[in-house]
């Protein structure tokens, strides 16, 4: 379960919505139909899938923003709060799509969400794109899915074994 941020990171005074996530497959496909990769659903699953790879971590305060001020209205799919100073460390538009490689400035929520946490970059996935574009003196690096989940997955594992 993830809670929900504004846009500047700050934590709601109710908490009245929050981000549910079935993070075994298999339940997935018990509970619904199988899908492929063409799939509308399957953006979901990757998002549930990288959210997944981070659960491994403890102590991280991950949350997703989400804002509506007036018309306007966004959302960021992953949001890392520091605990101590309650300010945003980075955000992560995962997208199970190659558009917006083509098209970085159709990521309005993100382009919002780095401007107002003066952020100068963030990470966006994709199916198989793999470079960074820069908008509006933003730098949006692109990451296949597969490969940001396997970076968190082997960042973490390195870790651990440390400790």
């Amino acid at each position: 379960m993830l809670n929900k941020v504004g846009v500047n990171a700050k934590r709601l005074k109710r908490i009245t919505s929050f981000k549910v996530y079935l993070t075994n497959p298999s339940l997935r496909t018990a509970l619904f139909s199988p899908i492929s990769e063409t799939d509308q659903e399957m953006g979901n699953m990757v998002e549930t899938a990288i959210l997944s790879q981070w659960m491994h971590r403890e102590q991280l305060d991950l949350t997703y923003a989400r804002w509506k001020e007036g018309r306007n209205e966004g959302e960021v799919d992953l949001v890392l709060v520091d605990d101590k100073s309650y300010k945003p460390v980075w955000g992560v538009e995962i997208k199970w799509s190659n558009r917006y490689f083509y098209k970085p400035q159709e990521l309005k929520s993100l382009i919002k969400f780095c401007k107002t946490n003066k952020f100068e970059s963030a990470v966006v996935t994709s199916i198989d794109q793999l470079g960074m574009k820069e908008i509006l003196g933003l730098k949006f690096t692109f990451l296949p899915a597969s490969i940001y989940a396997y970076n968190i997955g082997e960042i973490t594992l390195k870790m651990k074994n440390k400790n």
